[in-house]
Protein backbone atom coordinates (compact mmCIF):
# COMPACT_ATOMS: atom_id res chain seq x y z
CA UNK A 1 0.00 0.00 0.00
CA UNK A 2 2.72 2.71 0.74
CA UNK A 3 4.61 1.68 -2.60
CA UNK A 4 1.03 2.68 -4.32
CA UNK A 5 0.88 5.67 -2.78
CA UNK A 6 4.11 7.07 -3.39
CA UNK A 7 3.62 5.41 -6.99
CA UNK A 8 0.45 7.67 -7.05
CA UNK A 9 2.54 11.00 -5.40
CA UNK A 10 5.32 10.96 -7.95
CA UNK A 11 2.71 10.50 -10.96
CA UNK A 12 1.35 13.67 -9.54
CA UNK A 13 4.28 16.07 -8.92
CA UNK A 14 5.43 14.92 -12.51
CA UNK A 15 2.24 15.90 -13.99
CA UNK A 16 2.18 19.63 -11.59
CA UNK A 17 5.83 20.23 -12.82
CA UNK A 18 4.51 19.81 -16.31
CA UNK A 19 1.30 21.73 -16.23
CA UNK A 20 3.24 24.48 -14.82
CA UNK A 21 6.62 24.14 -17.63
CA UNK A 22 3.30 24.13 -20.25
CA UNK A 23 1.30 27.59 -18.29
CA UNK A 24 4.62 29.21 -18.25
CA UNK A 25 5.33 28.12 -22.19
CA UNK A 26 1.74 29.56 -23.01
CA UNK A 27 2.23 32.87 -21.65
CA UNK A 28 5.08 33.19 -22.56
CA UNK A 29 4.11 32.86 -26.41
CA UNK A 30 1.14 34.90 -25.65
CA UNK A 31 3.62 37.67 -24.95
CA UNK A 32 6.27 36.96 -27.74
CA UNK A 33 2.69 36.93 -30.15
CA UNK A 34 1.56 40.63 -28.81
CA UNK A 35 1.52 42.99 -31.44
CA UNK A 36 2.12 46.85 -31.79
CA UNK A 37 -0.42 48.05 -32.66
CA UNK A 38 0.09 51.20 -35.18
CA UNK A 39 -2.23 54.12 -36.16
CA UNK A 40 -1.46 55.87 -38.70
CA UNK A 41 -3.72 58.95 -39.75
CA UNK A 42 -2.96 61.19 -43.14
CA UNK A 43 -4.53 64.25 -43.82
CA UNK A 44 -4.59 63.65 -47.91
CA UNK A 45 -2.68 61.16 -50.46
CA UNK A 46 -0.03 62.22 -52.53
CA UNK A 47 3.70 60.91 -53.63
CA UNK A 48 5.54 63.46 -50.74
CA UNK A 49 3.09 61.64 -47.49
CA UNK A 50 3.10 58.47 -49.34
CA UNK A 51 6.92 58.12 -49.53
CA UNK A 52 6.96 59.17 -45.47
CA UNK A 53 4.22 56.47 -44.00
CA UNK A 54 6.71 54.34 -46.71
CA UNK A 55 9.81 54.95 -44.69
CA UNK A 56 8.20 54.59 -41.76
CA UNK A 57 6.63 51.13 -42.27
CA UNK A 58 9.76 49.87 -44.27
CA UNK A 59 11.93 50.79 -40.54
CA UNK A 60 9.61 48.85 -38.85
CA UNK A 61 9.57 45.71 -41.24
CA UNK A 62 13.57 46.03 -41.46
CA UNK A 63 13.58 45.83 -37.16
CA UNK A 64 11.23 42.70 -37.05
CA UNK A 65 7.75 44.43 -37.11
CA UNK A 66 6.09 43.41 -40.28
CA UNK A 67 2.25 44.23 -40.42
CA UNK A 68 0.34 40.91 -39.28
CA UNK A 69 3.16 39.31 -37.94
CA UNK A 70 4.65 41.97 -34.93
CA UNK A 71 3.21 44.69 -35.86
CA UNK A 72 -1.03 45.74 -36.70
CA UNK A 73 -1.35 48.22 -38.95
CA UNK A 74 -4.43 50.53 -38.79
CA UNK A 75 -3.77 52.82 -41.95
CA UNK A 76 -6.55 55.97 -42.34
CA UNK A 77 -6.42 58.55 -44.84
CA UNK A 78 -8.99 61.55 -44.71
CA UNK A 79 -9.04 62.06 -48.44
CA UNK A 80 -8.82 66.24 -47.33
CA UNK A 81 -11.51 66.35 -45.41
CA UNK A 82 -11.52 67.92 -42.11
CA UNK A 83 -14.43 65.55 -40.64
CA UNK A 84 -13.24 62.20 -41.85
CA UNK A 85 -10.00 63.50 -40.03
CA UNK A 86 -12.19 63.77 -36.53
CA UNK A 87 -13.49 61.07 -37.09
CA UNK A 88 -10.31 58.69 -38.03
CA UNK A 89 -8.97 60.52 -34.87
CA UNK A 90 -11.59 59.69 -32.70
CA UNK A 91 -11.29 55.80 -33.34
CA UNK A 92 -7.72 55.62 -32.99
CA UNK A 93 -8.02 57.24 -29.74
CA UNK A 94 -10.10 55.21 -28.33
CA UNK A 95 -9.18 51.48 -29.89
CA UNK A 96 -6.04 52.76 -27.59
CA UNK A 97 -3.07 51.73 -29.91
CA UNK A 98 0.26 51.68 -29.11
CA UNK A 99 1.31 53.90 -31.21
CA UNK A 100 -0.25 56.98 -33.57
CA UNK A 101 2.14 58.18 -36.58
CA UNK A 102 0.31 61.27 -37.19
CA UNK A 103 0.99 62.45 -41.26
CA UNK A 104 0.91 66.34 -41.42
CA UNK A 105 -0.16 68.90 -39.84
CA UNK A 106 -3.84 68.90 -39.75
CA UNK A 107 -3.33 65.00 -38.94
CA UNK A 108 -1.44 66.08 -36.10
CA UNK A 109 -3.34 69.14 -34.58
CA UNK A 110 -6.66 66.89 -34.90
CA UNK A 111 -5.07 63.67 -33.25
CA UNK A 112 -3.23 65.54 -30.65
CA UNK A 113 -6.85 67.13 -28.94
CA UNK A 114 -8.07 63.28 -28.82
CA UNK A 115 -5.33 61.89 -26.62
CA UNK A 116 -2.66 63.20 -24.00
CA UNK A 117 -1.41 59.38 -23.32
CA UNK A 118 -0.91 57.51 -26.28
CA UNK A 119 2.56 58.27 -27.64
CA UNK A 120 2.12 59.92 -31.36
CA UNK A 121 5.04 60.54 -34.15
CA UNK A 122 4.59 63.19 -36.41
CA UNK A 123 6.36 63.95 -39.85
CA UNK A 124 5.85 66.56 -42.57
CA UNK A 125 5.14 68.68 -39.92
CA UNK A 126 6.48 72.02 -40.67
CA UNK A 127 5.97 74.19 -36.98
CA UNK A 128 4.93 71.79 -34.59
CA UNK A 129 5.52 74.75 -31.58
CA UNK A 130 3.38 77.13 -34.36
CA UNK A 131 1.04 74.46 -34.59
CA UNK A 132 0.89 74.21 -30.40
CA UNK A 133 1.68 70.34 -30.49
CA UNK A 134 4.50 70.60 -28.38
CA UNK A 135 6.19 73.11 -25.97
CA UNK A 136 9.71 73.46 -27.61
CA UNK A 137 11.51 71.73 -30.37
CA UNK A 138 14.61 70.46 -28.02
CA UNK A 139 12.29 69.08 -25.28
CA UNK A 140 8.13 68.56 -26.61
CA UNK A 141 7.36 68.07 -23.19
CA UNK A 142 3.78 66.39 -24.36
CA UNK A 143 3.00 62.89 -25.84
CA UNK A 144 3.98 64.33 -29.32
CA UNK A 145 7.30 63.84 -30.74
CA UNK A 146 8.87 63.51 -34.86
CA UNK A 147 9.86 64.88 -37.71
CA UNK A 148 9.88 68.58 -39.48
CA UNK A 149 9.69 69.53 -43.09
CA UNK A 150 10.82 72.42 -42.60
CA UNK A 151 12.16 73.79 -46.04
CA UNK A 152 15.40 75.41 -46.63
CA UNK A 153 13.25 77.84 -48.21
CA UNK A 154 16.17 80.48 -48.82
CA UNK A 155 18.06 77.93 -50.63
CA UNK A 156 15.09 77.33 -53.03
CA UNK A 157 14.38 80.66 -54.02
CA UNK A 158 17.86 81.33 -54.71
CA UNK A 159 17.73 77.75 -56.63
CA UNK A 160 14.78 80.01 -58.78
CA UNK A 161 17.18 83.05 -59.32
CA UNK A 162 20.16 80.88 -60.31
CA UNK A 163 18.03 78.97 -62.95
CA UNK A 164 15.69 81.82 -64.07
CA UNK A 165 17.70 85.03 -63.77
CA UNK A 166 15.90 87.70 -64.49
CA UNK A 167 13.42 86.74 -62.23
CA UNK A 168 11.75 89.87 -60.12
CA UNK A 169 8.65 88.65 -58.91
CA UNK A 170 8.15 85.02 -57.31
CA UNK A 171 4.35 83.79 -56.97
CA UNK A 172 3.21 81.71 -54.11
CA UNK A 173 0.01 79.18 -54.11
CA UNK A 174 -0.71 78.04 -50.46
CA UNK A 175 -4.21 77.31 -48.37
CA UNK A 176 -4.79 80.33 -46.35
CA UNK A 177 -6.29 77.91 -43.95
CA UNK A 178 -3.20 75.73 -42.90
CA UNK A 179 -0.63 76.83 -40.98
CA UNK A 180 1.88 74.51 -42.01
CA UNK A 181 1.14 76.82 -45.26
CA UNK A 182 1.01 80.15 -43.98
CA UNK A 183 4.38 79.81 -41.75
CA UNK A 184 6.06 79.36 -45.23
CA UNK A 185 4.32 82.25 -46.80
CA UNK A 186 5.34 84.30 -43.88
CA UNK A 187 9.01 83.09 -44.26
CA UNK A 188 9.14 83.69 -47.92
CA UNK A 189 7.84 87.12 -47.66
CA UNK A 190 11.00 87.66 -45.11
CA UNK A 191 13.65 86.32 -46.88
CA UNK A 192 12.37 87.60 -50.70
CA UNK A 193 13.69 91.24 -50.24
CA UNK A 194 17.36 90.13 -49.46
CA UNK A 195 17.82 87.95 -52.42
CA UNK A 196 15.53 91.13 -54.13
CA UNK A 197 12.66 89.19 -55.04
CA UNK A 198 9.14 90.13 -54.26
CA UNK A 199 6.50 87.65 -53.24
CA UNK A 200 3.32 88.02 -55.25
CA UNK A 201 0.27 85.58 -53.55
CA UNK A 202 -2.27 83.78 -54.49
CA UNK A 203 -4.30 81.95 -51.58
CA UNK A 204 -6.72 79.09 -51.51
CA UNK A 205 -9.10 77.31 -49.52
CA UNK A 206 -10.29 74.44 -51.46
CA UNK A 207 -8.42 72.33 -53.79
CA UNK A 208 -10.87 73.01 -56.56
CA UNK A 209 -9.55 76.75 -56.48
CA UNK A 210 -5.64 75.35 -57.14
CA UNK A 211 -6.04 75.73 -60.92
CA UNK A 212 -8.09 79.28 -60.47
CA UNK A 213 -4.95 80.24 -58.31
CA UNK A 214 -2.01 79.40 -60.74
CA UNK A 215 -4.16 81.23 -63.57
CA UNK A 216 -4.23 84.23 -60.80
CA UNK A 217 -0.80 84.62 -61.19
CA UNK A 218 -0.30 84.64 -64.76
CA UNK A 219 1.37 88.25 -65.82
CA UNK A 220 1.53 88.92 -61.96
CA UNK A 221 5.56 87.49 -61.34
CA UNK A 222 7.93 85.75 -63.53
CA UNK A 223 8.46 82.32 -61.70
CA UNK A 224 5.77 80.36 -59.20
CA UNK A 225 6.83 78.61 -55.98
CA UNK A 226 4.68 75.70 -54.43
CA UNK A 227 5.79 75.03 -50.94
CA UNK A 228 5.07 71.43 -48.92
CA UNK A 229 0.98 72.68 -48.70
CA UNK A 230 -0.56 69.61 -48.62
CA UNK A 231 -3.82 70.66 -50.88
CA UNK A 232 -1.44 72.25 -53.50
CA UNK A 233 0.82 69.71 -53.59
CA UNK A 234 -2.27 67.07 -54.23
CA UNK A 235 -2.97 68.95 -57.08
CA UNK A 236 0.48 69.94 -58.20
CA UNK A 237 -0.84 68.79 -61.90
CA UNK A 238 -2.96 71.59 -62.41
CA UNK A 239 -0.32 74.14 -61.55
CA UNK A 240 2.14 72.42 -63.93
CA UNK A 241 -0.55 72.45 -66.49
CA UNK A 242 -0.44 76.30 -66.19
CA UNK A 243 3.13 76.93 -66.12
CA UNK A 244 3.28 75.18 -68.80
CA UNK A 245 0.54 76.61 -71.34
CA UNK A 246 1.94 79.74 -69.66
CA UNK A 247 5.30 79.49 -70.06
CA UNK A 248 5.25 80.21 -65.95
CA UNK A 249 8.84 78.10 -64.77
CA UNK A 250 7.21 76.33 -61.79
CA UNK A 251 9.26 75.50 -58.69
CA UNK A 252 8.50 73.15 -55.84
CA UNK A 253 9.56 72.59 -52.35
CA UNK A 254 9.88 68.84 -52.31
CA UNK A 255 11.34 66.71 -55.31
CA UNK A 256 8.34 64.62 -55.30
CA UNK A 257 6.70 67.55 -56.77
CA UNK A 258 9.60 68.23 -59.39
CA UNK A 259 8.56 64.02 -60.73
CA UNK A 260 5.16 65.40 -61.29
CA UNK A 261 6.40 68.15 -63.31
CA UNK A 262 7.88 70.97 -61.34
CA UNK A 263 11.16 72.51 -63.00
CA UNK A 264 13.27 71.66 -59.18
CA UNK A 265 14.17 71.94 -55.90
CA UNK A 266 16.56 71.99 -53.22
CA UNK A 267 14.94 70.05 -50.28
CA UNK A 268 14.52 66.91 -48.35
CA UNK A 269 13.88 63.14 -49.03
CA UNK A 270 10.24 62.23 -47.12
CA UNK A 271 10.91 58.53 -47.64
CA UNK A 272 14.06 59.42 -45.93
CA UNK A 273 12.43 61.67 -43.23
CA UNK A 274 9.42 59.12 -42.45
CA UNK A 275 12.32 56.34 -41.71
CA UNK A 276 13.60 59.38 -39.36
CA UNK A 277 10.62 59.40 -37.60
CA UNK A 278 10.58 55.63 -38.05
CA UNK A 279 13.46 55.17 -35.90
CA UNK A 280 12.56 57.39 -33.17
CA UNK A 281 8.88 55.27 -32.72
CA UNK A 282 11.35 52.28 -32.35
CA UNK A 283 13.04 54.19 -29.20
CA UNK A 284 9.46 54.70 -27.64
CA UNK A 285 9.06 51.05 -27.73
CA UNK A 286 11.93 50.22 -26.10
CA UNK A 287 11.18 52.68 -23.33
CA UNK A 288 12.31 56.43 -24.36
CA UNK A 289 9.19 59.09 -23.26
CA UNK A 290 8.56 61.53 -26.40
CA UNK A 291 8.42 64.22 -23.62
CA UNK A 292 12.13 64.24 -23.14
CA UNK A 293 12.57 63.34 -27.64
CA UNK A 294 13.79 66.49 -29.48
CA UNK A 295 12.25 67.32 -32.67
CA UNK A 296 14.19 65.81 -35.73
CA UNK A 297 14.57 67.38 -39.05
CA UNK A 298 16.59 66.07 -41.77
CA UNK A 299 20.21 66.97 -42.34
CA UNK A 300 20.89 65.37 -45.86
CA UNK A 301 19.42 68.06 -49.09
CA UNK A 302 18.88 67.18 -52.23
CA UNK A 303 18.92 69.02 -55.28
CA UNK A 304 16.49 67.68 -57.93
CA UNK A 305 15.79 68.86 -61.58
CA UNK A 306 13.73 67.89 -64.20
CA UNK A 307 14.89 68.74 -67.38
CA UNK A 308 12.16 67.58 -69.44
CA UNK A 309 9.88 70.27 -67.32
CA UNK A 310 11.78 73.49 -67.51
CA UNK A 311 12.23 73.15 -71.56
CA UNK A 312 8.41 72.46 -71.66
CA UNK A 313 8.12 75.87 -69.75
CA UNK A 314 10.40 77.45 -71.77
CA UNK A 315 13.77 77.17 -69.57
CA UNK A 316 17.36 76.01 -70.01
CA UNK A 317 19.21 74.82 -66.89
CA UNK A 318 22.49 75.31 -66.45
CA UNK A 319 24.64 72.41 -67.03
CA UNK A 320 26.68 73.12 -63.48
CA UNK A 321 23.55 72.77 -61.65
CA UNK A 322 22.70 69.60 -64.16
CA UNK A 323 26.13 68.06 -63.23
CA UNK A 324 25.36 68.05 -59.45
CA UNK A 325 21.96 67.31 -59.25
CA UNK A 326 19.67 64.42 -59.08
CA UNK A 327 17.66 64.68 -62.58
CA UNK A 328 14.43 63.11 -63.50
CA UNK A 329 14.23 61.26 -66.00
Amino acid sequence: MKRVIFTVLAVLLVLGAAGCGSKEKSSSGQQQSQKVELGIIQIVEHPALDAARKGFLDVFAENGYKDGDKLAVDYQNAQGQQDNLQTIANKLAQDKKSLILAIATPSAQVMADKTSEIPILITAVTDPVEAKLIKSMDKPDTNITGTTDMNPIKEQLQLIKDIVPSVKKVGIIYNSSEINSQVQAKACKDIAPELGLEIVEAPITASNEVMQGAQSLVGRCDAVYVPTDNMVVAAISSVVKVGESSKLPVFAAEENSVKSGAIGTYGIDYYKLGRQTGEMALRILKGEKPQEMAIESQKELTLTLNPAAAARMGVTLPEELKAKATLVE
